[in-house]
Protein backbone atom coordinates (compact mmCIF):
# COMPACT_ATOMS: atom_id res chain seq x y z
CA UNK A 1 0.00 0.00 0.00
CA UNK A 2 1.39 3.65 -1.08
CA UNK A 3 0.58 6.61 1.16
CA UNK A 4 2.58 8.94 -1.21
CA UNK A 5 0.38 8.91 -4.03
CA UNK A 6 -0.49 10.87 -6.92
CA UNK A 7 -4.79 11.83 -6.25
CA UNK A 8 -5.94 13.87 -9.35
CA UNK A 9 -2.62 15.37 -10.91
CA UNK A 10 -1.44 16.25 -7.36
CA UNK A 11 0.75 14.39 -5.15
CA UNK A 12 -0.31 13.52 -1.75
CA UNK A 13 1.31 12.56 1.17
CA UNK A 14 -1.36 10.62 2.79
CA UNK A 15 -4.31 13.62 2.85
CA UNK A 16 -2.52 16.29 2.14
CA UNK A 17 -1.42 18.13 -1.27
CA UNK A 18 2.50 18.13 -1.18
CA UNK A 19 1.93 21.43 -2.87
CA UNK A 20 0.27 23.16 0.01
CA UNK A 21 3.45 22.15 2.31
CA UNK A 22 5.52 24.11 0.05
CA UNK A 23 3.24 27.17 1.53
CA UNK A 24 4.15 26.09 4.92
CA UNK A 25 7.88 25.11 4.80
CA UNK A 26 10.98 26.20 3.07
CA UNK A 27 12.45 23.76 0.20
CA UNK A 28 14.45 21.53 0.10
CA UNK A 29 13.02 19.35 2.66
CA UNK A 30 12.03 15.75 3.97
CA UNK A 31 8.53 14.44 4.05
CA UNK A 32 7.60 11.41 5.97
CA UNK A 33 4.51 9.63 5.64
CA UNK A 34 3.73 8.02 9.21
CA UNK A 35 1.24 5.55 7.87
CA UNK A 36 3.64 4.12 5.34
CA UNK A 37 6.09 3.81 8.09
CA UNK A 38 3.52 1.64 10.61
CA UNK A 39 2.21 -0.33 7.43
CA UNK A 40 5.85 -1.22 6.36
CA UNK A 41 7.25 -2.61 9.64
CA UNK A 42 3.72 -4.08 10.10
CA UNK A 43 4.03 -5.98 6.56
CA UNK A 44 7.79 -7.30 7.59
CA UNK A 45 6.35 -8.53 11.17
CA UNK A 46 3.57 -10.21 9.63
CA UNK A 47 5.73 -11.52 6.47
CA UNK A 48 7.97 -13.19 9.40
CA UNK A 49 5.97 -13.73 12.02
CA UNK A 50 6.20 -17.71 11.94
CA UNK A 51 10.28 -17.06 12.76
CA UNK A 52 9.25 -15.27 15.83
CA UNK A 53 11.71 -12.63 15.45
CA UNK A 54 13.33 -9.86 17.28
CA UNK A 55 12.86 -6.82 15.07
CA UNK A 56 15.96 -4.00 15.36
CA UNK A 57 15.11 -1.11 13.19
CA UNK A 58 18.51 -0.30 11.70
CA UNK A 59 19.36 3.34 13.47
CA UNK A 60 21.70 4.16 9.98
CA UNK A 61 19.29 3.90 7.82
CA UNK A 62 17.13 6.76 9.36
CA UNK A 63 17.85 8.00 13.25
CA UNK A 64 15.37 11.31 13.50
CA UNK A 65 14.53 10.52 16.66
CA UNK A 66 10.16 11.08 15.78
CA UNK A 67 10.61 8.14 13.64
CA UNK A 68 12.34 5.72 16.11
CA UNK A 69 9.44 6.62 19.18
CA UNK A 70 6.71 5.56 16.62
CA UNK A 71 8.63 2.32 15.75
CA UNK A 72 9.06 1.71 19.24
CA UNK A 73 5.17 2.45 20.19
CA UNK A 74 4.84 -0.57 17.59
CA UNK A 75 7.88 -3.20 19.18
CA UNK A 76 10.51 -2.45 17.09
CA UNK A 77 14.30 -2.33 19.14
CA UNK A 78 17.16 -0.99 17.31
CA UNK A 79 20.44 -1.79 15.46
CA UNK A 80 23.20 0.71 16.57
CA UNK A 81 27.00 1.54 15.17
CA UNK A 82 28.08 4.10 17.36
CA UNK A 83 27.43 6.15 20.70
CA UNK A 84 25.13 8.83 19.10
CA UNK A 85 23.03 5.77 17.31
CA UNK A 86 22.39 4.31 20.99
CA UNK A 87 21.77 7.08 22.87
CA UNK A 88 19.43 8.34 20.43
CA UNK A 89 17.45 4.92 20.65
CA UNK A 90 17.31 4.94 23.99
CA UNK A 91 16.25 8.25 24.23
CA UNK A 92 13.62 7.32 21.93
CA UNK A 93 12.82 4.90 24.68
CA UNK A 94 13.27 1.66 22.90
CA UNK A 95 13.98 -1.19 25.62
CA UNK A 96 17.89 -1.63 26.13
CA UNK A 97 17.25 -5.65 25.58
CA UNK A 98 15.66 -4.82 22.22
CA UNK A 99 19.15 -3.13 21.43
CA UNK A 100 22.18 -4.83 19.22
CA UNK A 101 25.43 -2.93 19.58
CA UNK A 102 27.29 -3.86 15.79
CA UNK A 103 30.13 -2.10 13.87
CA UNK A 104 33.78 -2.97 12.87
CA UNK A 105 34.85 -0.03 14.60
CA UNK A 106 34.02 0.24 17.90
CA UNK A 107 36.04 2.64 20.49
CA UNK A 108 36.76 1.46 23.80
CA UNK A 109 34.47 4.68 24.61
CA UNK A 110 31.46 3.33 22.85
CA UNK A 111 32.16 -0.03 24.48
CA UNK A 112 32.06 1.16 28.21
CA UNK A 113 28.61 2.95 27.54
CA UNK A 114 27.09 -0.38 25.42
CA UNK A 115 28.31 -1.82 28.53
CA UNK A 116 26.61 0.49 31.23
CA UNK A 117 23.40 0.49 29.03
CA UNK A 118 23.53 -3.24 29.24
CA UNK A 119 22.57 -3.81 25.59
CA UNK A 120 21.13 -7.19 25.14
CA UNK A 121 24.80 -7.91 22.33
CA UNK A 122 27.57 -6.70 21.55
CA UNK A 123 28.42 -8.21 17.66
CA UNK A 124 32.14 -8.94 18.11
CA UNK A 125 34.11 -8.17 14.47
CA UNK A 126 37.24 -9.20 15.53
CA UNK A 127 39.74 -10.76 18.00
CA UNK A 128 40.75 -7.99 19.02
CA UNK A 129 37.91 -6.55 19.71
CA UNK A 130 36.87 -9.38 21.69
CA UNK A 131 40.03 -8.61 24.12
CA UNK A 132 39.16 -4.73 24.34
CA UNK A 133 35.39 -5.99 25.53
CA UNK A 134 36.74 -8.23 27.89
CA UNK A 135 39.39 -6.00 29.23
CA UNK A 136 36.74 -2.76 29.44
CA UNK A 137 34.17 -5.67 30.69
CA UNK A 138 37.32 -7.10 33.50
CA UNK A 139 37.60 -2.93 34.86
CA UNK A 140 33.89 -2.50 35.23
CA UNK A 141 33.16 -5.93 36.89
CA UNK A 142 30.62 -6.88 34.24
CA UNK A 143 29.76 -10.08 32.17
CA UNK A 144 29.31 -8.88 28.80
CA UNK A 145 27.16 -11.26 26.64
CA UNK A 146 28.27 -10.73 23.15
CA UNK A 147 28.08 -12.38 19.37
CA UNK A 148 30.29 -13.15 16.90
CA UNK A 149 29.91 -11.60 13.23
CA UNK A 150 30.55 -14.21 10.76
CA UNK A 151 31.85 -13.33 7.14
CA UNK A 152 30.17 -15.65 4.91
CA UNK A 153 32.68 -14.87 1.41
CA UNK A 154 29.07 -14.57 -0.27
CA UNK A 155 27.77 -12.22 -3.28
CA UNK A 156 25.09 -10.66 -1.98
CA UNK A 157 23.75 -9.88 -5.75
CA UNK A 158 24.08 -6.49 -4.82
CA UNK A 159 25.60 -3.04 -5.74
CA UNK A 160 29.14 -3.54 -4.79
CA UNK A 161 29.89 -0.74 -2.43
CA UNK A 162 26.79 -1.91 -0.53
CA UNK A 163 27.74 -5.25 -0.44
CA UNK A 164 29.33 -6.61 3.08
CA UNK A 165 30.04 -9.93 3.09
CA UNK A 166 32.49 -10.69 0.65
CA UNK A 167 35.92 -12.29 1.54
CA UNK A 168 37.28 -8.93 0.61
CA UNK A 169 34.80 -6.57 2.85
CA UNK A 170 36.38 -5.22 5.81
CA UNK A 171 33.45 -7.07 7.91
CA UNK A 172 33.26 -10.02 10.79
CA UNK A 173 34.94 -12.69 10.64
CA UNK A 174 36.04 -15.45 7.88
CA UNK A 175 35.01 -18.72 8.59
CA UNK A 176 37.87 -20.56 9.87
CA UNK A 177 38.46 -17.50 11.88
CA UNK A 178 34.96 -17.07 13.68
CA UNK A 179 35.27 -21.05 14.81
CA UNK A 180 38.61 -19.95 16.18
CA UNK A 181 37.53 -17.19 18.20
CA UNK A 182 34.06 -19.86 18.81
CA UNK A 183 37.19 -22.06 20.56
CA UNK A 184 38.89 -19.41 22.06
CA UNK A 185 36.01 -17.46 23.88
CA UNK A 186 36.08 -19.34 27.32
CA UNK A 187 39.70 -17.62 27.73
CA UNK A 188 37.66 -14.66 28.01
CA UNK A 189 36.38 -14.57 31.41
CA UNK A 190 33.92 -11.34 31.41
CA UNK A 191 32.34 -12.35 28.13
CA UNK A 192 29.53 -14.58 27.53
CA UNK A 193 28.61 -15.95 23.82
CA UNK A 194 25.49 -15.68 22.88
CA UNK A 195 24.85 -14.93 19.06
CA UNK A 196 26.38 -15.98 15.68
CA UNK A 197 25.69 -12.60 13.54
CA UNK A 198 25.74 -12.09 9.73
CA UNK A 199 25.05 -9.15 7.59
CA UNK A 200 26.09 -9.89 3.72
CA UNK A 201 24.76 -6.18 2.27
CA UNK A 202 22.28 -4.05 1.89
CA UNK A 203 18.97 -3.64 -1.44
CA UNK A 204 18.86 -7.35 -1.11
CA UNK A 205 15.97 -8.68 -3.69
CA UNK A 206 17.18 -12.35 -3.95
CA UNK A 207 16.67 -14.96 -1.14
CA UNK A 208 19.10 -17.33 -2.64
CA UNK A 209 22.07 -15.04 -1.04
CA UNK A 210 20.24 -15.53 2.23
CA UNK A 211 20.34 -19.76 1.52
CA UNK A 212 23.64 -19.73 1.83
CA UNK A 213 24.15 -17.72 4.98
CA UNK A 214 22.30 -20.06 6.75
CA UNK A 215 23.71 -23.55 5.24
CA UNK A 216 27.03 -21.73 6.82
CA UNK A 217 25.59 -20.68 9.92
CA UNK A 218 24.53 -24.33 10.41
CA UNK A 219 28.25 -25.56 9.44
CA UNK A 220 29.49 -23.05 12.34
CA UNK A 221 26.57 -24.37 14.96
CA UNK A 222 27.60 -27.86 14.25
CA UNK A 223 31.10 -27.24 13.92
CA UNK A 224 31.37 -25.55 17.45
CA UNK A 225 28.74 -27.41 18.61
CA UNK A 226 27.74 -24.25 20.70
CA UNK A 227 23.94 -23.84 21.29
CA UNK A 228 23.69 -19.90 19.97
CA UNK A 229 20.64 -18.10 22.17
CA UNK A 230 20.75 -15.31 19.29
CA UNK A 231 20.86 -15.86 15.50
CA UNK A 232 21.39 -12.59 13.94
CA UNK A 233 20.67 -12.35 10.28
CA UNK A 234 21.16 -8.84 10.06
CA UNK A 235 19.19 -6.62 7.55
CA UNK A 236 19.75 -5.88 3.39
CA UNK A 237 16.11 -6.17 2.42
CA UNK A 238 15.85 -4.23 -0.58
CA UNK A 239 12.74 -2.33 -1.81
CA UNK A 240 11.77 -1.42 -5.47
CA UNK A 241 12.94 1.92 -6.34
CA UNK A 242 11.68 1.79 -9.79
CA UNK A 243 9.33 -0.70 -11.70
CA UNK A 244 11.63 -2.81 -13.26
CA UNK A 245 13.05 -3.68 -10.11
CA UNK A 246 11.11 -6.88 -7.95
CA UNK A 247 9.93 -7.13 -4.57
CA UNK A 248 11.94 -9.56 -2.22
CA UNK A 249 9.77 -12.88 -1.29
CA UNK A 250 9.43 -12.30 2.30
CA UNK A 251 7.09 -15.39 2.56
CA UNK A 252 10.07 -17.76 0.67
CA UNK A 253 13.08 -16.04 2.75
CA UNK A 254 10.73 -17.23 6.31
CA UNK A 255 10.34 -20.67 4.98
CA UNK A 256 14.02 -20.62 4.54
CA UNK A 257 14.70 -19.30 8.03
CA UNK A 258 11.71 -21.47 9.51
CA UNK A 259 13.74 -24.99 7.75
CA UNK A 260 16.98 -23.40 9.59
CA UNK A 261 15.66 -23.12 13.04
CA UNK A 262 14.23 -26.64 12.94
CA UNK A 263 15.53 -28.42 16.33
CA UNK A 264 16.38 -25.20 17.63
CA UNK A 265 16.30 -23.67 20.57
CA UNK A 266 17.23 -19.43 19.84
CA UNK A 267 15.87 -16.81 18.66
CA UNK A 268 16.50 -14.84 15.12
CA UNK A 269 16.79 -11.15 15.20
CA UNK A 270 16.34 -8.92 12.06
CA UNK A 271 17.82 -5.43 11.20
CA UNK A 272 16.06 -4.36 8.94
CA UNK A 273 16.54 -0.23 7.60
CA UNK A 274 15.57 0.23 4.15
CA UNK A 275 12.49 -2.05 4.17
CA UNK A 276 11.06 -0.33 6.57
CA UNK A 277 12.33 3.68 6.17
CA UNK A 278 12.79 3.59 2.61
CA UNK A 279 9.32 4.23 1.06
CA UNK A 280 8.08 7.01 3.60
CA UNK A 281 9.55 9.95 2.46
CA UNK A 282 10.40 12.05 -0.15
CA UNK A 283 12.61 15.21 -0.61
CA UNK A 284 10.48 17.96 -1.77
CA UNK A 285 12.47 20.46 -4.17
CA UNK A 286 12.26 23.98 -5.80
CA UNK A 287 13.03 24.14 -9.61
CA UNK A 288 15.62 27.27 -9.52
CA UNK A 289 16.51 27.87 -13.47
CA UNK A 290 16.19 25.46 -16.22
CA UNK A 291 19.69 25.89 -18.13
CA UNK A 292 19.29 24.74 -21.56
CA UNK A 293 23.34 23.49 -22.46
CA UNK A 294 24.05 21.41 -25.98
CA UNK A 295 20.64 19.95 -26.66
CA UNK A 296 19.96 19.04 -22.93
CA UNK A 297 17.59 21.10 -20.35
CA UNK A 298 19.04 20.94 -17.02
CA UNK A 299 16.81 21.37 -14.23
CA UNK A 300 18.64 22.75 -11.44
CA UNK A 301 17.03 22.00 -8.11
CA UNK A 302 17.52 23.80 -4.53
CA UNK A 303 18.27 20.08 -3.75
CA UNK A 304 21.64 18.94 -3.98
CA UNK A 305 24.05 15.56 -3.10
CA UNK A 306 24.96 17.03 0.40
CA UNK A 307 21.24 16.73 0.77
CA UNK A 308 20.42 12.97 -0.81
CA UNK A 309 23.96 11.36 -1.54
CA UNK A 310 22.63 8.08 -2.67
CA UNK A 311 22.78 8.85 -6.62
CA UNK A 312 26.38 10.67 -6.28
CA UNK A 313 27.57 7.93 -3.87
CA UNK A 314 26.70 4.89 -5.92
CA UNK A 315 24.20 6.05 -8.67
CA UNK A 316 21.45 4.82 -7.07
CA UNK A 317 17.90 5.67 -8.95
CA UNK A 318 15.19 7.64 -7.50
CA UNK A 319 12.30 8.73 -9.78
CA UNK A 320 11.42 11.99 -9.75
CA UNK A 321 7.44 13.56 -10.15
CA UNK A 322 5.96 17.20 -10.18
CA UNK A 323 4.32 18.04 -7.22
CA UNK A 324 1.27 18.73 -10.21
CA UNK A 325 1.59 16.77 -13.22
CA UNK A 326 0.86 18.09 -16.66
CA UNK A 327 0.30 15.19 -19.08
CA UNK A 328 0.15 17.86 -21.79
CA UNK A 329 3.51 18.85 -22.64
CA UNK A 330 6.58 16.88 -22.41
CA UNK A 331 10.25 18.43 -21.80
CA UNK A 332 12.88 16.38 -23.52
CA UNK A 333 16.43 15.36 -22.41
CA UNK A 334 16.23 16.50 -19.25
CA UNK A 335 18.64 16.11 -16.10
CA UNK A 336 18.03 16.95 -12.88
CA UNK A 337 20.94 18.68 -11.09
CA UNK A 338 21.61 19.88 -7.84
CA UNK A 339 23.59 23.19 -6.93
CA UNK A 340 26.58 22.05 -5.04
CA UNK A 341 30.47 22.21 -7.00
CA UNK A 342 30.77 18.75 -8.08
CA UNK A 343 29.83 17.20 -11.13
CA UNK A 344 28.55 13.89 -9.23
CA UNK A 345 25.36 16.21 -8.16
CA UNK A 346 22.81 14.91 -10.34
CA UNK A 347 20.14 12.86 -9.34
CA UNK A 348 18.50 11.60 -12.45
CA UNK A 349 18.27 11.80 -16.72
CA UNK A 350 14.89 11.60 -18.82
CA UNK A 351 14.59 11.76 -22.24
CA UNK A 352 10.87 12.81 -21.79
CA UNK A 353 9.53 14.51 -18.62
CA UNK A 354 5.75 16.51 -18.28
CA UNK A 355 7.09 20.00 -18.64
CA UNK A 356 8.10 22.02 -15.41
CA UNK A 357 8.95 25.81 -14.99
CA UNK A 358 11.48 27.57 -12.86
CA UNK A 359 9.91 28.14 -9.56
CA UNK A 360 7.52 24.39 -9.79
CA UNK A 361 8.34 21.93 -7.35
CA UNK A 362 9.10 18.57 -7.56
CA UNK A 363 9.25 15.54 -5.35
CA UNK A 364 12.38 12.91 -5.36
CA UNK A 365 10.91 9.20 -4.09
CA UNK A 366 11.48 6.79 -1.85
CA UNK A 367 14.37 8.50 0.34
CA UNK A 368 13.24 8.03 3.90
CA UNK A 369 16.28 5.57 4.11
CA UNK A 370 20.07 6.38 3.79
CA UNK A 371 18.77 10.14 3.03
CA UNK A 372 18.80 12.32 5.55
CA UNK A 373 20.99 10.34 7.57
CA UNK A 374 23.98 10.94 4.91
CA UNK A 375 23.06 14.54 4.77
CA UNK A 376 25.91 16.99 5.11
CA UNK A 377 27.01 20.34 5.47
CA UNK A 378 29.12 20.18 2.51
CA UNK A 379 29.55 23.62 0.88
CA UNK A 380 28.45 25.28 3.81
CA UNK A 381 24.80 24.56 3.91
CA UNK A 382 22.44 23.94 6.47
CA UNK A 383 20.92 20.76 6.88
CA UNK A 384 17.17 20.91 5.87
CA UNK A 385 13.90 20.39 7.94
CA UNK A 386 12.14 17.28 8.39
CA UNK A 387 8.36 16.78 8.03
CA UNK A 388 5.69 14.25 9.02
CA UNK A 389 2.13 13.51 7.69
CA UNK A 390 -0.06 11.72 9.87
CA UNK A 391 -3.68 11.66 7.70
CA UNK A 392 -4.55 15.69 7.73
CA UNK A 393 -2.04 16.60 10.12
CA UNK A 394 1.52 17.61 9.51
CA UNK A 395 4.21 18.55 11.99
CA UNK A 396 7.97 19.76 12.02
CA UNK A 397 10.13 16.76 13.35
CA UNK A 398 13.14 18.61 12.93
CA UNK A 399 13.69 22.24 12.53
CA UNK A 400 16.18 23.28 9.50
CA UNK A 401 19.19 24.54 10.39
CA UNK A 402 19.89 28.46 10.75
CA UNK A 403 22.93 29.42 8.77
CA UNK A 404 24.21 31.51 12.05
CA UNK A 405 24.27 28.27 13.53
CA UNK A 406 26.03 26.73 10.90
CA UNK A 407 28.62 30.03 10.43
CA UNK A 408 28.96 30.34 14.29
CA UNK A 409 30.51 26.59 15.04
Amino acid sequence: MNFIRLRKKNLCVENISAFSLTKKYKTPFYCYSLSQLKYNFNNFSNALRSTKPLICFSVKSNANIALLRELKKIGSGADVVSAGELLKATKAGINVKKIVFSGVGKTEDEIKLAIKKDVLLINMESESEAILINKVSKKMSRTVSVGIRLNPNIKAKTHKKISTGGKHDKFGLGYEDCINLCKKINTFKNLKLQGLSVHIGSQITDVSPFKKVLSLMDKVINKTKINFKFIDLGGGIGIPYSEKERKINLKQYAKLVNKFLKNKKTQIVFEPGRFIAGSTSILISKVIYIKKSNNKNFIILDAGMNNLMRPALYDAYHKIIPLKKNNKQILKNVEFVGPICESSDKFLNKKNFPKIREGDYIAITDVGAYGMSLTSNYNTRPIIAEIMVSGSKHKLIKKRQSLESLINN
